[in-house]
């Protein structure tokens, strides 16, 4: 496949995300429109339940849990809103003055919610996004300044592409794509907005971002004007939720274009998603529903994606996390040593001299139902024959609504995208060699519990050269059957000897942390600073039973026959 795609749509001006902004008072009015008729459809309490319950959690979120992006009024705004609910009630048209009360928070909260488009930043955006990729994934020499900054052809090499590209590249002429990708890093959203304008050559999509990232003005500023909607994870009150439910749903009903990130956060244990958040992947359903309701050809297409890295900048404070939060009083945060200056000087350096590569595995895409569809858009049966989606939706030969219905769709869609991550998830040298070692380290503990094996002390593990051989011969021939079958596929650094394979996953693991996650010691041996990081990296591979290739005992009692053979 070629490094770079002619862009589909060259003109930015006919990328429906820019028309949406162009017109984007148009957009909220209808937006509000939209939002009360499903508020007042969904709600089974009065709107002066409905208002109190807002008011109540809005204050306790204002006083607790204040940002600097909140607006100056925040305060005074829901107090004098509490006022006027008591003065309404004294009124004999109460529910008329009540609900106009309510529109007027529908109005406050889309106009926080939707974002703006803008091309001059979005070209500006495009490019400085080239520069920081081409330092980010191009090794440097310092014989020259261009060489230092790699080129524009050595950046789009080093961000592979997988799986069903023209496909996905023919779906955005025929309908609206949503793009439903694993969540790792922070950087998915910057990397995956990037790789699929200079790299696919698709249109810009719409994305959640958190108000929280809006307190930097500069994040703030790129964020306000590429197209990303906003969300407040602190607002829990019935109104807000159901105004994000709407946009997402309104929005796909625009042809706006989307990437959502169905795990809903990024991926603490480093695993691959296999629980969904459902309600965002609901309003595709919804919205398939309402093209078909309105006569609007307007089909909805799901494609899932996979990213693969070698490291993530951030996996050290993401499994900390995470076992804090599982393990609680089993967990004992070991002490950091990684922060020295010499460590960190050691860490920047790394960033100026040395190169990785990203892969990006697209899944079939689907209809909203789960079903396949072909590169024309037509959803597809297990045998390949044609579906018509209306009837989905029909009940006694009429289209209406059915929630719980809707709802069964939506959990069978999560399923689909689940299995699709699993099937298209790209392995990496680092992922085998990761998961091997920490395979070992378990087998080698078998008395203790996770929680304890993470403390075990680093000096007290030591793996053999021809363990780890044997360990990764076998995974790597359950994984090359497994890809055989079409569960799995396997990166082009597993096609190397397995010494190089070995070597590469180990370099790329040390890559960007200043505790090596995996080393060879001075007596061959191979090593880890940081099991917790170990555990994380090996967390990737955690789904496909590996492990049950191996004969742990046997391979448990030669490993410390050889070290106390070479102890003697």
């Amino acid at each position: 496949m070629e490094s770079t795609l002619p862009h589909i749509i060259p003109n930015i001006e006919d990328w429906p995300i820019y028309k949406i902004s162009e017109n984007r008072t148009e957009f909220i009015l209808e937006l509000n429109r939209y939002t009360k008729s499903r508020l007042y459809n969904e709600t089974k309490v009065s709107t002066e339940e409905l208002l109190e319950k807002t008011i109540y959690l809005e204050k306790l979120r204002s006083k607790n849990n204040p940002w600097k992006v909140d607006p100056v009024d925040d305060n005074s705004y829901w107090k004098d809103l509490e006022g006027e609910i008591k003065t309404a009630k004294k009124y004999d048209d109460k529910e008329e003055r009540l609900i106009a009360i309510v529109n007027r928070i529908i109005n406050r909260y889309n106009e926080e919610i939707v974002g703006n488009f803008k091309k001059k930043t979005f070209k500006f955006a495009r490019n400085f996004l080239h520069a920081l990729f081409k330092r980010l994934l191009n090794p440097a020499t310092f014989r020259g300044q261009k060489r230092l900054w790699g080129n524009r052809s050595q950046t789009r090499q080093k961000i592979k592409l997988h799986g069903h590209v023209d496909e996905l590249r023919s779906l955005f002429t025929k309908g609206t794509v949503v793009i439903v990708p694993t969540h790792f890093s922070n950087i998915d959203s910057i990397l995956i907005g990037y790789a699929l304008d200079a790299v696919v050559g698709v249109p810009a999509s719409s994305y959640g971002a958190g108000l929280n990232l809006l307190d930097n003005e500069i994040v703030a500023y790129f964020i306000n004007r590429l197209g990303a909607y906003r969300v407040d994870r602190r607002k829990k009150n019935p109104i807000y939720l159901e105004c994000l439910k709407s946009m997402a749903s309104f929005s796909l009903q625009k042809n706006v274009n989307q990437i959502f990130f169905p795990g809903g956060t990024r991926a603490r244990d480093g695993r691959l998603e296999d629980k969904l958040k459902l309600g965002l992947l609901g309003s595709m359903v919804e919205a398939q529903r309402h093209a078909i309701t309105d006569k609007i050809d307007n089909k909805i297409y799901v494609v899932p994606l996979v990213t693969s890295y070698h490291f993530i900048l951030e996996a050290k404070s993401l499994i900390d996390q995470y076992l804090r939060s599982t393990g609680k009083e089993k967990y004992t945060r070991s002490k950091d040593q990684d922060k020295s200056s010499g460590k960190l000087f050691k860490f920047l350096w790394s960033i100026i001299t040395k190169g990785t590569s990203i892969e990006m595995s697209f899944g079939q895409p689907m209809d909203v139902f789960g079903h396949s569809v072909d590169i024309e858009g037509r959803s597809l049966d297990k045998h390949g024959n044609e579906i018509d989606i209306t009837g989905y939706f029909k009940l006694d030969g009429e289209i209406k609504t059915v929630a719980q219905r809707e709802k069964v769709y939506t959990k069978l869609l999560g399923e689909k995208i689940v299995d699709s991550y699993k099937k298209n998830n790209v392995v990496l040298s680092s992922h085998l060699v990761s998961f091997a070692a920490f395979r070992i380290l378990l087998a080698s503990n078998t008395e203790l519990n996770i929680y304890d094996v993470l403390n075990v002390p680093a000096a007290n593990f030591e793996i053999d050269q021809a363990m780890l051989d044997t360990v990764i011969k076998k995974m790597l021939t359950s994984l090359k059957r497994l890809e055989q079958q079409g569960k799995v596929k396997l990166s082009d650094s597993l096609a190397q000897s397995q010494q190089e394979m070995i070597n590469d996953g180990i370099r790329n693991l040390g890559l960007y942390h200043p505790q090596k996650v995996l080393k060879k010691n001075k007596e061959g041996k191979y090593v880890s600073e940081n099991f917790r990081l170990l555990y994380f990296y090996h967390n990737r591979l955690d789904s496909y039973d590996l492990q049950d290739t191996v004969n742990w005992d046997e391979l448990i009692q030669r490993n410390k026959a050889i070290l106390e053979n070479s102890i003697l």
